[in-house]
């Protein structure tokens, strides 16, 4: 049976959203304190929470913290309205017709037969929306350096500044293994140049995002899935030991191996 709603129950169910917003702003001591700054955090955390239930594959709690978004939305709209800056129409007005502008494919005359023309005209139409001076104005400073290495790689891309051949990427990614080695050799005796060496590794780093970018894996999601990998592995070690009436730290490694190839077959 289907859960989705009519066009005219979704907007009812908008309306009663505003209402209740317009109430709490009035009568709520909590939520008459919040401001613009003080509600970033806390949009930030539920921004997260909505990742890990993606990540978890749960749509009933993605559903939830899609709801606890729409409320900061809303929130920040209704803040925005009483500065008399904007509010909810003029925001949803100026989504609709970013939209419309970036996808002339749709609403114009250009053609775009596939995804990646799609992504290149929406980048040439960002840049002259955004006047800025730089393709890679747009990506946000604060960005995770991993996600923002993505975000830098698919503007350039966009231009047609990229690599034609994955082969050409996995020889970058050789390339940048062998100087990061001559850099930082473990067997090599003496201090290494610490400055020198990060920086070899920050290219390793970038060329191996690249080369997943090349071959379609997002590798944010994929260093992710091997955290909660290595999170379930050793939280099987730890109860192991535990059920032993062992301490993780009186034990051997080899002792440890034995719990961990263990957790390796769950």
């Amino acid at each position: 049976m289907s859960k989705n709603s009519s066009r005219s129950q979704q907007l009812e169910a908008f309306d009663r959203l505003l209402t209740i917003m317009d109430e709490l702003r009035e009568k709520c001591p909590w939520d008459r304190k919040q401001t613009i700054e003080s509600l970033r955090h806390l949009t930030i955390e539920e921004t997260f929470e909505l990742s890990d239930a993606i990540l978890d594959e749960d749509l009933e709690e993605v559903k939830k913290e899609l709801g606890d978004i729409l409320l900061h939305i809303v929130f920040y709209a209704k803040i925005g309205a009483e500065k008399e800056a904007f509010d909810i129409a003029t925001v949803i007005d100026g989504l609709c017709d970013k939209l419309i502008r970036r996808h002339p494919h749709i609403y114009g005359d250009t053609e775009a037969n596939d995804d990646e023309a799609v992504k290149q005209n929406w980048e040439k139409i960002k840049l002259k929306e955004k006047g800025n001076k730089s393709v890679l104005g747009g990506v946000p400073r604060s960005l995770p350096a991993l996600i923002k290495a993505m975000r830098i790689q698919e503007k350039a891309r966009g231009v047609g500044f990229d690599w034609e051949e994955k082969t050409q990427v996995w020889e970058k990614v050789e390339e940048e293994m062998q100087e990061f080695k001559e850099e930082f050799d473990a067997a090599a005796p003496g201090q290494i140049d610490k400055e020198k060496a990060t920086g070899e590794f920050g290219d390793l780093l970038f060329s191996l995002i690249n080369y997943a970018r090349f071959v379609d894996i997002n590798p944010e999601e994929a260093l992710e899935k091997t955290n909660r990998k290595f999170i379930h592995r050793f939280q099987y070690l730890e109860n192991a030991a535990k059920e032993a009436g062992k301490s993780l730290g009186d034990m051997t490694l080899n002792e440890m191996d034995v719990y961990w190839n263990e957790a390796k077959e769950q």
